[in-house]
Order: C-alpha cells, then sequence, then structure tokens
C-alpha cells in the first residue's frame, strides 16, 4: 500500500518540508494532493472545508499549485507565452498579460522578465518561471518537489529568499527534499513519511540533521569513516583535446566540448563541477563513445578506444550511471530482471555462451533487489512501478555488479534518500579501495566535495578551475561554476584568514618599528 494513515497538517504562510526515503509514498501523496490520483479513504481540507480532487483543474481552482522537479517550459517560446499557454482566459493575451506577470514578478521579489526566451535562461530561472506560471493561476498552495536538485549554492539561497517574501505574502509552501540541511534552513514545520505513513514530526529549530535522518530511515546511522587516500599512479582513463559541436534547428554551430582533456588514476574519483548544460552530458557520451568526435581521443587502461562502440567499452571494464536513467539506463515497460540484462547481455550471469540466461539474471536481480535496498513487491514488475530512487538503487546495483574498472557516474544519488545516498557512498569507496576510478559527475556539491579526490570545474564546455576537496567549500565551488573563477580554486575563508594574518604581521611590525624609533628617540 502506497499510503496509509497520512496525518499532515499544513499551517497557512509557512514552508512545511515533506520528506521520507524512496518509495516512502510522497509522491503517491503528492499526487493525491494536486488532483492526479484519488484516495481510497481520508478526507482532504482546505481552510477548514473538506474538498474533493479528481483532476488538477480541481486542485488549481481550489488555489494549489505544483512545480515539478522536471521542468514544463517550451524552449522556443518566451517567458510570458509559457506562462500563458493554457491560461489565456485567466489575464487575457498580450499587454495585459505581460503586465499581470510583471506585477506578480515583483510582488514576490522573483526578478522574472516577460519577454526573455526560455532557451536562454538558466535553471534558477526557469524554476522562478515555473513558480510564477502557477502564481499566476492564483495558487496559495505551492508544492515544490525537489527544487534544489540542479541549483548551485548561491541560486538555492536566492530560491529561499524566493520563499521568504512568498510566505511574507501568505502563501503555504510544501517542500519535498532529500537535503537535510537545506530542509533546516528553510522549513517551519517538517513531516517525515516512512514506508506509505506519517511516523513523526519535527522542529527545525530543534532537530538535528543526524536525528531527521534517523527518523526518516527507522535505524540508527552508522558514524562517518575517516578516509584514506586510495590513488594509484597507474592511469586508467586518459581523455585528450576533445572536441564536440552540434548544430541547432537553425543551422547555427555550437561547441559543446573544447579542448577537454582529463585522467583518472586507478582508486582515484575525479569529480566534475559545472551548472547543467555546461558540457558534462556531452563529456560522458564522448567518453561512453555514444556521439562522434570533431578531436580527441579516449583512452582506457593504455588502450586508445576512440573508435571503439560502446560495447566494445562497456566490455572492456566501463559501468555506467546514466544522467536520464529513464532514457538511458532502463526499459520502463520491461521486468526488472530483464532491466539486469542491459548494457551487460554478453556478460555472466545475464548469459551462457552466446545465449541469454533468463534464470541466472532472475537470480542476480533478486540479489540486486536485496542488497540494495530496492523497494519492490518482486523482480517481475516494471521498471516504470518502482520510485525514482528506487529506479537509481537498480542501476547503480547493475552496474557495480560487473566489478567495473571504470565507473562513469552521471548524478549518482539523485533523487535517492539519505539512507540509500549513503550506502551508494560506501559501496563506490569499497570498490575505490580496490582500484576502481570514478568520473563523477554531479550537482550535489557536497557529494562532490565528499567523494572527489579532485575536482574540476567545467563552464561552458571548457575545464576552467581545480578545487581540493579538502579545502574547497561549495560557496567557492559555486561561484566557479558560474565563471566567475579560473584556475586553481582556495577557499574564501582560507584566503580571508591568510589575509588577516598577514595584516596582523604587518600591523605587529610597524608597532615593533614604532616602539623602536620612541625608544631610539628617547
Amino acid at each position: 500500500m502506497a499510503n496509509h494513515d497520512i496525518d499532515i497538517t499544513v499551517r497557512r504562510g509557512t514552508v512545511h518540508a515533506l520528506m521520507g526515503e524512496n518509495g516512502a509514498g510522497k509522491s503517491t501523496l503528492m499526487k493525491i494532493l494536486y488532483g492526479m490520483q484519488r484516495p481510497d479513504e481520508g478526507t482532504i481540507a482546505i481552510n477548514g472545508k473538506q474538498v474533493q480532487l479528481g483532476t488538477p483543474a480541481d486542485a488549481i481552482d481550489l488555489g494549489i499549485g505544483m512545480v515539478h522537479q522536471h521542468f514544463m517550459l517550451a524552449d522556443n517560446l518566451t517567458v510570458w507565452e509559457n506562462i500563458v499557454l493554457g491560461g489565456e482566459k485567466l489575464h487575457g493575451i498580450g499587454g495585459k498579460a505581460k503586465a499581470k506577470i510583471q506585477e506578480i514578478s515583483d510582488q514576490y521579489g522573483l526578478g522574472v522578465r516577460p519577454d526573455a526566451l526560455v532557451e536562454d535562461l538558466g535553471v534558477a530561472d526557469r524554476q522562478r518561471v515555473e513558480i510564477l506560471k502557477v502564481l499566476y493561476r492564483g495558487a496559495n498552495i505551492l508544492i515544490l518537489d525537489e527544487p534544489t536538485a540542479v541549483l548551485v549554492p548561491q541560486e538555492v539561497d536566492a530560491l529561499f529568499d524566493n520563499l521568504r517574501e512568498l510566505k511574507a505574502e501568505g502563501v503555504t509552501v510544501i517542500f519535498i527534499s532529500h537535503k537535510l540541511h537545506e530542509v533546516l534552513a528553510v522549513a517551519d514545520a517538517i513531516s517525515v513519511i516512512r514506508r506509505g505513513t506519517t511516523v513523526g514530526d519535527a522542529d527545525p529549530k530543534t532537530v538535528t540533521a543526524r536525528q531527521l535522518a534517523e527518523l526518516m530511515v527507522g535505524a540508527e546511522l552508522p558514524s562517518p569513516e575517516s578516509r584514506e587516500s586510495t590513488v594509484t599512479a597507474d592511469e586508467m582513463l586518459a581523455v585528450e583535446g576533445l572536441r564536440i559541436a552540434k548544430t541547432d534547428a537553425e543551422g547555427i554551430e555550437r561547441v559543446v566540448l573544447d579542448d577537454v582533456s582529463l585522467r583518472i588514476r586507478r582508486g582515484e574519483v575525479l569529480g566534475i563541477a559545472g551548472v547543467e548544460g555546461n558540457g558534462q552530458a556531452e563529456l560522458v557520451e564522448a567518453i561512453m563513445g555514444m556521439i562522434p568526435l570533431d578531436a580527441g581521443t579516449v583512452s582506457l587502461n593504455g588502450k586508445d578506444v576512440t573508435s571503439a562502440l560502446t560495447r566494445a567499452r562497456r566490455e572492456a571494464g566501463i559501468g555506467y550511471i546514466p544522467e536520464d536513467r529513464h532514457r538511458h539506463g532502463l526499459l520502463l515497460e520491461a521486468p526488472l530482471w530483464e532491466n539486469r540484462i542491459l548494457g551487460h547481455v554478453t556478460e555472466t550471469p545475464n548469459s551462457k555462451g552466446v545465449l541469454l540466461d533468463p534464470a541466472g539474471a532472475r537470480k542476480d536481480t533478486q540479489r540486486i533487489v536485496e542488497e540494495y535496498d530496492v523497494r519492490t513487491p518482486g523482480i517481475e514488475v516494471t521498471a516504470a512501478s518502482l520510485s525514482g530512487g528506487n529506479q537509481q538503487k537498480l542501476i547503480i546495483g547493475r552496474e557495480m555488479s560487473h566489478d567495473p574498472k571504470l565507473l562513469v557516474a552521471a548524478h549518482p544519488t539523485r533523487g535517492v534518500d539519505v539512507g540509500a545516498q549513503a550506502q551508494i557512498w560506501d559501496q563506490i569507496r569499497k570498490a575505490q579501495r580496490e582500484g576502481l576510478a570514478v568520473l563523477l559527475i554531479s550537482a550535489d556539491l557536497d557529494e562532490l566535495i565528499g567523494l572527489s579526490d579532485t575536482i574540476r570545474v567545467i563552464y561552458r564546455g571548457r575545464l576552467v578551475a581545480d578545487a581540493d576537496p579538502a579545502t574547497v567549500t561549495a560557496e567557492d565551488l559555486g561561484t566557479a561554476m558560474t565563471g566567475a573563477a579560473r584556475g586553481h580554486i582556495e577557499s574564501e575563508t582560507d584566503a580571508v584568514a591568510e589575509e588577516k594574518a598577514t595584516a596582523a604581521e604587518g600591523t605587529e611590525a610597524a608597532s615593533d618599528s614604532s616602539a623602536d624609533d620612541t625608544q631610539a628617540g628617547e
């Protein structure tokens, strides 16, 4: 049962966070509150009055708006055209509609430009357009699903400022997130769901991140272990001078990767930080042999694989966790055991000689389900029936089961809960100690800092900066990701401390010199 005995009370004009493990029932509850799914029993009341939510239109009419994690905007339209689309009868079209959009944007401090083309906007601006779109339709209850998943720290701070402005204007926000420190920073109240039911509420003013995580998973979490370097001298991946250009619909060529070179050694995690859309996806696809190169080479374990097909690279020992699990990681309408075979059709336990081995695949799928805590009624259900986080755990279990030499991991813990995240990190660290090399692409800067041995920043298709995870801060990385820093990044706090120390030494020296002069005068 996806939901049972869910009891949540949300006060008007507050940010109410909803947290829980993957498969806990958060998505089902949000679908019910947005009229996408009918509950079998129970009641929903808005402003003390019981309501029926049969469709999203019912929810919108009652002032409920939802901003999904994956934005639903048309790139070829302007901001105001996207906002008005489907709501032409509300405030008309043209000048009147644009004036209303500008009025709402100013009222809530969103800073949206109605005439801007959506394809020219960054992720944070697109998110504000989505928020403005539901406000334009009269929403006073706003559901945000993982709103910070692809934002840099400065953009997260700006979003939280927007949410505080919305609160001040009486808007109620339901905030779904896996990021404990962000929830503690912005929420007025927290509800935790575990296995389909509410297990408790928490006060962000008094609860700690660890207590909240343990409430979510229903058990005490292990203490973090200190890390020792596992990096060896043996080079596993060498990428030299990659260049990729794409031609858009208007025939204009755009360079998406420009002279990118990097090396990863056995036992090393190289993290790539960057705002989405700056070439990370193309870098991954180039290494996997999924797109052609205009220039450059790719070598694996000393062997040139530039011309090798994706299958040959996989068989040579590359594990792959894709950014888009639905497009490149799963067959959604196929059962879990068939998804276990994807990318490894020629390898045991999926095959015997030239023939597939369904029995072996089924048996190993069951092992992955148990070992990686994939919440499912069985291995015969389709991948589409799993929550996003459980789909991710299935993919990671599949890729780690073949003892890869190199793991290309794009957002490996996106959409998974804190317990699963810790488990995935442990699996990667264990394999790293045994010599696994990892290329880690992540929008979670804490993940990059916590897992990486080296971090490099990608901006507009070029690697523009590098950082030491032992000293860099998330804020430093966020600044570099927007193109404001080049070369080696030093922690701002360290730099400030050094500057203060230098100034203090100068003051002390001047004081000593003054004292010497005084004594000489005497």
